[in-house]
């Protein structure tokens, strides 16, 4: 369909007009089957360009009244009425063309370069945390900008790489549409501008870009969830809904927003440029900020920390592109609605992290663990100072109060003491996390008071306070957050609950060879009573096999510790037992049935003292002397 040209300088105004009409009423899909079969900006370029043309002609006119004829004046207006609903038509399906091209999935990269905290990592009883994250949790986004578009179809491909979870990228802009259509779609949108049609223009465009980007939230996974459908779910299902958020949320910002926005300055000049693209993300961007938002005020508890932890440092990470693609007044609401989201978001931090000390301080648990061995109690909260410690560039910035009590020494029996020499000299973090093993410890003695053998809660105690030193050293963050004033104190504790578990068990043991009550005197001989040596083995055979029934299944997990242990038992023991039998065998030995008395070799102890401790179910068999 080949429309006339129109000559400038070569009639009157009138015959420019009637030459222009007849352009435009030829692309009039109202009154003609081929106009509504076909599209102006599909056809060759020099139709394009007679059909814009005419329409500045006639636009001229009008402006310029230079049709004094108020009929014809009518009829111009009438035409520029054709021409911008036929235009309003070319101006939708340019953008859906080029709509249908755009796969935000390309902007997604599987990358295990990132651990992120779960409930596995604080419940794991291996020594090492957070060692079995699953694959999916270490997943993050990475972008970068397209080598290139393809101009016949409009769309962009992104290749990608690998970054750390607190990505140093920053807005990676890529074409929504092809440099041909955006040439396409500023001449339309700036005869309709000109012509008075802005506000239909404007809806127009609006209307589709925001569909399109209701379709690329589609795809990347972000739903409409209210505060109140959040807060509903199972944190297990949260959790996972936060690690996809965020990969989501960088896509959003730095890709999405940003390249919407530089197309609305492509398009439009001034002003239009900054109210369009308002009207295309505001509803996405609010719908994108409900979630962190339902966490932020979402309840309190000690798991939850890590998650927010991560989305606060999202949000921070994203703020600074945040504050150039929202730099106008229009746009200020929404750089506003994430700064205080991420406000609340380091709040809860804060209130969790104390929801977490005072957790420690109310756990419940009384019954034993058996043998004396570590409590999971003990293994939550370490994993969780580690991970505390992942954290610390975070949360040394969010922490900025004293734990709210226990920084002097009370003397109060129920309640945690933490007597710092010089608390002034360390940071709240530090404070809390000594404070967090303060309360632990407190807990820890309670539990070891339910232990019916006093040796055995020494025991309990001496493992308990040793995996906490042994995990403190295992991580040079958390050493480095506690000092090593703090963990020399710990190792006081856990080798004076040591020397307390020797006392208990092996004083008694130990008087039954002192030579005290052996000897007799008499006027007419004197040397050693048989019967209360043959009681005094007797007596040392009997506790000390019933301390080898009973400390064989009891637990000292770590080897080190087991062995030294062991070691401190013997030297005093076996030197002992060696120095009594070898001063009064022969007494018994010459006596009826020695081998009721002698039993054990010194060989004998020396193996039995090698079952002690290793967590049998049930006490293996002594063996006695030949």
């Amino acid at each position: 369909m080949e429309s006339p040209a129109i000559r400038g300088g070569e009639g009157s105004d009138t015959a420019t007009f009637e030459t222009a009409e007849k352009i435009i009423l030829r692309w009039d899909s109202t009154t003609s089957e081929e106009a509504k079969e076909n599209l102006i900006f599909q056809s060759d370029r020099d139709e394009v360009d007679r059909y814009l043309q005419a329409v500045d002609e006639v636009q001229r006119l009008v402006s310029s009244v230079s049709i004094s004829d108020s009929r014809h004046e009518v009829k111009a207006r009438s035409t520029i009425q054709i021409a911008m609903a036929r235009l309003e038509d070319e101006l939708r399906n340019i953008l859906l063309s080029q709509t249908s091209t755009f796969e935000p999935d390309s902007l997604l990269l599987d990358s295990s370069a990132s651990s992120f905290a779960t409930r596995a990592d604080l419940e794991d009883n291996t020594e090492t945390v957070g060692d079995d994250v699953e694959g999916d949790e270490q997943e993050e986004m990475n972008l970068v900008l397209p080598d290139g578009s393809d101009s016949n179809s409009g769309s962009s491909r992104l290749s990608s790489r690998r970054s750390s979870c607190k990505s140093t990228s920053s807005i990676r802009e890529i074409d929504l549409v092809s440099p041909e259509a955006v040439s396409d779609l500023r001449s339309i949108v700036h005869r309709m501008i000109g012509a008075g049609y802005s506000r239909e223009c404007l809806q127009v465009y609006g209307n589709v870009r925001k569909s399109a980007m209701e379709a690329i939230f589609k795809q990347l996974g972000i739903v409409k969830l209210g505060i109140g459908d959040v807060q509903r779910l199972d944190w297990e299902v949260v959790e996972v809904k936060i690690r996809r958020w965020i990969r989501a949320a960088k896509v959003c910002v730095r890709v999405v927003f940003s390249s919407e926005k530089r197309l609305c300055e492509q398009i439009f000049d001034g002003e239009m440029e900054e109210t369009c693209f308002m009207e295309i993300v505001k509803s996405s961007a609010l719908q994108l900020f409900t979630f962190p938002e339902a966490i932020s005020i979402s309840r309190r508890s000690p798991e939850k920390l890590f998650k927010i932890l991560d989305l606060h440092d999202a949000l921070a990470d994203l703020l600074p592109d945040m504050e150039e693609i929202f730099n106008s007044e229009s746009s200020e609401s929404i750089l506003v609605q994430a700064t205080e989201i991420q406000s609340r978001l380091a709040e809860a931090a804060r209130g969790t992290l104390v929801e977490f000390e005072n957790a420690i301080f109310r756990e419940p648990s009384v019954v034993p663990v058996p043998g004396g061995t570590i409590h999971p109690l003990t293994r939550y909260v370490m994993n969780y100072l580690n991970l505390i410690a992942d954290y610390k560039q975070t949360l040394v910035e969010l922490v900025m109060s004293k734990p709210c009590a226990g920084l002097k020494c009370t003397n109060d029996p129920v309640k945690p003491d933490m007597d710092l020499n010089s608390p002034t000299l360390i940071t709240p973090l530090a404070l809390h996390c000594i404070w967090t093993m303060v309360m632990l410890q407190f807990n820890l003695e309670g539990k070891s008071l339910h232990y019916k053998d006093e040796s055995l809660s020494h025991i309990f105690i001496m493992n308990n306070v040793h995996y906490i030193v042994e995990k403190v050293k295992s991580s040079p963050e958390l050493r480095e957050i506690i000092g090593d004033l703090y963990l020399r104190r710990l190792t006081g504790i856990f080798r004076h609950a040591a020397t307390k578990y020797q006392r208990a068990t092996w004083v008694r043991v130990l008087n039954s060879l002192r030579d005290e009550g052996l000897h007799v005197t008499g006027s007419f001989s004197s040397g050693v009573s048989k019967s209360a040596l043959r009681e005094r083995f007797k007596a040392f055979n009997t506790m000390f096999e019933e301390v080898h029934r009973v400390q064989s299944t009891w637990s000292v997990p770590d080897a080190q510790l087991r062995e030294e242990l062991r070691i401190s038992l013997s030297e005093h023991l076996i030197p002992a037992y060696r120095s009594f039998l070898g001063r009064f065998r022969g007494h018994i030995e010459s006596g009826r049935h020695p081998e009721n008395y002698l039993k054990y070799s010194v060989e004998n102890l020396e193996t039995a003292v090698l079952d002690f401790f290793e967590g049998y179910a049930t006490a293996p068999h002594l063996r006695r002397s030949q």
